[in-house]
């Protein structure tokens, strides 16, 4: 399992007033929620906030520090973090309180490893696939699963179920899903030009070309006309 790092919680007065004034002293708003915990209106740490609440530590588990004894200590995941669109600061937290006794849902990096036979006919690797959803006790939680691509030939795929997933943990994701392949990149690339459909509108330019060419079509109707 991943470290437990703390995050600084303080108590907050909701309203949009107080909400503004925590950010001068860089509060960031947040409710924490969860199976065993009433819902609580709090401010965290922004620094901690920024640190913390990217895609990189979704499925890691925090512990928050507080003056509140109902809080302190509690286990907690970083469930949504909304960020302002210009500043790109966050403006509001949902944590998630962990019950560490029963599983939780998670997405763990899934790291490709091994070279794939393939490439040595001129295949090319793709990742497909770059994170599995899994259920698992919170004191569980692997910090990535490996995926061995070794035997991967040319046209082959490697799927959800050809991993080998660590005791106790159940995968949600799909079995079928595809994680990774290898194929050949085609070095040419051929371009037809197919000639326009019957009653097809023609393109921009060829419209003009026809609109310059019918004045001069008509003038020369006109003067065999007056021969």
């Amino acid at each position: 399992m991943k470290m437990q790092t703390e995050i600084p919680v303080y108590a907050r007065t909701t309203g949009k007033h107080h909400s503004r004034a925590s950010r001068l002293v860089e509060k960031v708003p947040a409710v924490i929620y969860g199976p065993k915990v009433q819902n609580t209106a709090l401010l965290a740490d922004e620094l901690a906030v920024k640190k913390y609440g990217g895609r990189k530590f979704e499925s890691t588990i925090f512990k928050l520090k507080s003056d509140d004894a109902k809080l302190n200590g509690q286990a907690v995941l970083f469930k949504q973090v909304q960020v302002h669109p210009v500043t790109r600061r966050p403006v509001h937290v949902d944590f998630y309180a962990v019950d560490m006794t029963k599983p939780i849902r998670v997405r763990v990096e899934i790291r490709l490893e091994g070279k794939p036979a393939g490439l040595a006919d001129g295949g090319l690797l793709q990742a497909i696939a770059r994170e599995l959803e899994i259920e698992v006790l919170p004191t569980a939680i692997p910090d990535f699963v490996t995926a061995d691509v070794s035997n991967l030939g040319v046209g082959d795929s490697l799927h959800v179920s050809d991993i080998s997933i660590p005791e106790g943990v159940k995968v949600i994701t799909r079995a079928e899903q595809t994680i990774a392949t290898v194929s050949v990149v085609s070095e040419e690339t051929v371009t037809t030009t197919a000639a326009p459909a019957e009653g097809a509108v023609p393109a921009a330019g060829a419209a003009a070309a026809d609109a310059k060419s019918a004045p001069a079509a008509d003038a020369k109707a006109g003067d065999k006309a007056k021969k």
